[in-house]
């Protein structure tokens, strides 16, 4: 719509920067990983070691949060901010913050509204309807039937057509409703610029910009500018289920979005067994599986599911002195805490951080 534009468009404040956040993640792994978990953890891998290290390292906000990062550009990152001295190498595919790079962190801000582990499932989807149904509300409007449809998937057109029939409220007062809501939405949000979304839309006789253009439009990195976008969706979700009663329209929105199963789909199959009363060994035999494959599985769910219990596995005693060691050591890592702990397995080891790893040390 134009006037979502004409109203809305102002001078970008601060924001997230991609390569802040690529530094924070990395001053959270304190060396225990290669640079490449975080390359994973922002294209959202669901691989079990990845999603441990969203866990364990208290990053799981930024889980999925840039799908599309190629890993050479990450890489090209990577290389910029070794030039700028922010980071510095201690290892084959691994690097250290400095001095200068801790700096960095603690005088950026780092605030924002991503939250990729509880949203990354459904964002897409989520900027597809928004987007569709802005377009259609605006051509409405102005009685315009003609147009071509900005979102090709035919899902989201058949929920749009659903939604439309629910909604009571004439068509012709449609686009006045949302542009209320949208506006309402941003009131109180703190360092959001709504023109990052903005102008991405199409409307009547108005097509959205690509994200290379609205990037240029607003002189912006290109990184910079996904990394913001994404964060603004991620505030337009939290302030709608925050504050469903006050917006009616948007509400159908996520309505009938769910967050992703938090298992994988090979852990899940592994669960079902598992619930039966079969032992690890027996279901990687009963799967045709690896029993390091099913051990990963049960990782999976002490760090997922609450009423999971490790106490079969790891003794209560056994538990502490992980718990304890891990902490006085101030590391993750499982070989030096085996190192110092060799009555305890890797298994066991991994169990306990996964259970209780993401509490903040004492």
């Amino acid at each position: 719509m134009r006037i979502f534009v004409d109203n809305w468009v102002k001078v970008v404040g601060k924001m997230l920067k991609l390569e802040t956040v690529i530094l924070y993640c990395l001053k959270q792994l304190n060396n225990e990983r290669t640079i490449y978990s975080i390359y994973h953890l922002l294209n959202g891998k669901k691989s079990s070691q990845t999603i441990q290290d969203a866990h364990l390292f208290s990053i799981k906000e930024y889980f999925g949060v840039y799908d599309t990062l190629t890993r050479e550009n990450f890489e090209q990152i990577i290389e910029e901010l070794s030039r700028k001295n922010l980071i510095d190498g201690c290892g084959e595919q691994r690097y250290r913050v400095t001095v200068s790079g801790l700096e960095h962190i603690e005088t950026t801000s780092m605030d924002h509204y991503l939250n990729g582990w509880n949203f990354h499932s459904f964002t897409t989807l989520f900027w597809e309807r928004l987007s569709f149904f802005i377009q259609v509300t605006s051509n409405l409007v102005y009685e315009e039937a003609k147009y071509i449809p900005i979102q090709k998937n035919k899902d989201v057109h058949n929920w749009l057509k659903s939604m439309l029939k629910e909604i009571k409220i004439p068509r012709n007062e449609l686009g006045t409703l949302l542009y209320s809501e949208l506006i309402n939405c941003f009131k109180g949000a703190k360092d959001l610029d709504p023109s990052v979304l903005v102008f991405r839309l199409t409307g009547f006789q108005q097509i959205g910009l690509t994200a290379i253009q609205a990037a240029r439009k607003l002189n912006i990195d290109i990184h910079d500018y996904q990394l913001e976008f994404i964060n603004t969706l991620h505030y337009i979700i939290q302030k709608i289920i925050k504050d469903s009663s006050y917006f009616s329209m948007l509400t159908f929105l996520i309505k009938d979005l769910e967050k992703a199963d938090v298992l994988t789909s090979s852990s899940r199959k592994t669960w079902n067994l598992l619930i039966q009363g079969n032992a690890p060994e027996k279901i990687a035999d009963l799967r045709n599986l690896k029993l390091s494959t099913i051990e990963d599985h049960l990782v999976e769910f002490a760090l997922h599911l609450e009423n999971f219990s490790i106490d079969p596995y790891v003794d209560k005693a056994i538990q502490l002195k992980i718990i304890e060691l891990s902490r006085s050591i101030g590391t993750r890592q499982l070989k030096l805490i085996k190192d110092q702990l060799k009555t305890a397995t890797y298994l066991q080891i991994r169990l306990v951080l996964a259970k209780y790893g993401d509490k903040k040390w004492n």
